[in-house]
């Protein structure tokens, strides 16, 4: 394993995501590459009382040759709205989610962001503060196809990826608000891990 971890700008990403944050010393967030759809770059997964629930933000219409730093975020219908009556609808009953819903309900209500990496990104610096972490973050000035020195996980992390994609991931059981009725859901969003974990959810994540 390198010292490095590159990785793909996340909407909420999945607890994979957040085990490389803290297990590398340094990581370095793709902002150059093209947008790959139906991935965790401008999407999440939730646990709802059908099963998993997928949350994706809208995007405008763009060409193949535009870079994920250039790619906004479409306001056509109130998404923010959706977004956060779904989390509501999740995870109302989860023993944290009143604990933290101050936090993070301003992201779907008075905050406005026009291009996907701003609101991945303050979304994430919120994550970080919730969990009381402070990762070696950078992001890449120029695209490049493959890299020597560096971990590179973003293709692997991602729902087109089986987790055994990933040797370095082993997702580890908790307790789900719907667990009991359709088992347990891993790696999902790093909101399901800090609803149902609290102050839990960065041992569960370093273990």
């Amino acid at each position: 394993m390198n010292s490095t971890a590159l990785l793909s700008t996340a909407y909420l990403a999945p607890i994979q995501y957040y085990q490389k944050l803290i297990a590398y010393p340094q990581c370095i967030i793709e902002h150059h590459e093209h947008l790959v759809k139906q991935t965790y770059r401008s999407r999440c997964d939730v646990y709802s009382p059908n099963g998993t629930l997928t949350l994706s933000i809208p995007l405008e219409k763009r060409n193949k040759r535009q870079s994920v730093k250039d790619v906004k975020i479409a306001y056509e219908y109130n998404w923010q709205t959706l977004h956060w009556r779904s989390l509501e609808s999740c995870y109302r009953r989860s023993p944290f989610f009143e604990y933290f819903e101050d936090d993070l309900r301003p992201y779907f209500e008075s905050k406005k962001f026009d291009f996907l990496i701003d609101i991945n990104e303050a979304l994430q610096q919120e994550i970080f503060a919730l969990l009381k972490i402070k990762p070696q973050v950078s992001f890449t000035s120029e695209y490049i196809a493959s890299y020597e020195n560096a971990d590179d996980y973003r293709n692997i992390i991602s729902p087109k990826q089986p987790l055994e994609a990933d040797k370095n991931f082993s997702p580890k059981p908790y307790s789900q608000v719907f667990g009991p009725r359709h088992g347990f859901i891993p790696n999902l969003s790093i909101l399901d891990l800090l609803f149902n974990e609290g102050s839990r959810a960065l041992n569960h994540i370093s273990e």
